[in-house]
């Protein structure tokens, strides 16, 4: 995946010109675990939006496998923060629409739906509907759906956000298995700095607004990781994570300065 000179631009209410990123490149190459963190407003969420097709940029472009996203892109998967599945469907069909989308038939794609369940720990909620499940099972539901197709690129916009501590820590656990198993390039979006120095290769640090990459950290972390939670107290994940938070620290109150009026 290459992302060159992307900058995004909207138009305020008041129709002025609103820079959200500005010339962020970036390199992630096929198979690759990537986080980027930022402070809050920076343009995390909008560089992904730009990556999947949902949205074009004001100026650069984005391009995989050497082709140039221009729209919504086959083989691209996104998991949201919120839950992104549809409440009148079970679950069993909240998994498979992916797959009867792009022309599986529905025996065929009901057994691999069923696979996935299986995979996420979720045999036995087929016919739940998702008031029915906890917020986990929820993003469990929504991890099988995003991972279905067996996607190129997956890209994850703080997908654990919501969830405590404990199901936060066991779904980790259970994407990195999943992700050892398939190999997408991921993208993933997070807030937690703990999070994104456990799962990743490289973790990139993204400026205040206007977004820009300010660093890109390689994780030399080994893998498979094992428990996210006994990787914390590792000497070496210490080492990164005190290295990253020295670089994101400045931009985090930079932000804050900005979004509460307090001068620079």
């Amino acid at each position: 995946m290459e992302i060159h000179g992307l900058t995004k631009r909207y138009l305020t209410p008041k129709g002025e010109t609103f820079t959200a990123i500005r010339d962020v490149s970036l390199t992630v190459e096929p198979g690759q675990f990537c986080a980027i963190v930022g402070p809050t407003g920076c343009g995390k969420s909008t560089t992904l939006a730009q990556v999947s097709g949902l949205e074009r940029p004001s100026v650069g472009s984005v391009s995989v496998g050497g082709q140039t996203v221009d729209g919504i892109t086959n083989g691209v998967s996104y998991m949201f923060q919120a839950d992104a599945l549809f409440p009148w469907k079970t679950v069993l069909n909240n998994v498979l629409i992916g797959p009867v989308l792009l022309g599986t038939p529905k025996r065929e794609a009901t057994e691999l739906a069923m696979d996935w369940l299986r995979r996420v720990g979720l045999s036995g909620f087929e016919d739940r509907y998702p008031h029915q499940l906890s917020g986990g099972m929820r993003k469990r539901v929504a991890m099988a759906a995003a991972l279905i197709n067996n996607p190129r690129i997956l890209l994850m916009d703080e997908p654990f956000g919501a969830l405590d501590v404990q199901t936060k820590a066991i779904m980790q656990n259970e994407l990195l298995q999943l992700w050892e198993g398939l190999r997408p390039t991921v993208l993933f979006i997070t807030h937690d700095l703990d999070e994104a120095v456990a799962l990743a290769d490289k973790v990139v640090i993204m400026t205040s607004s206007p977004g820009a990459i300010k660093n890109v950290f390689d994780i030399d972390l080994p893998r498979p990781r094992g428990d996210v939670q006994q990787i914390r107290h590792e000497e070496r994940f210490l080492e990164l994570q005190g290295q990253i938070w020295a670089s994101l620290k400045d931009e985090v109150t930079r932000a804050y300065q900005q979004t509460a009026g307090v001068p620079a």
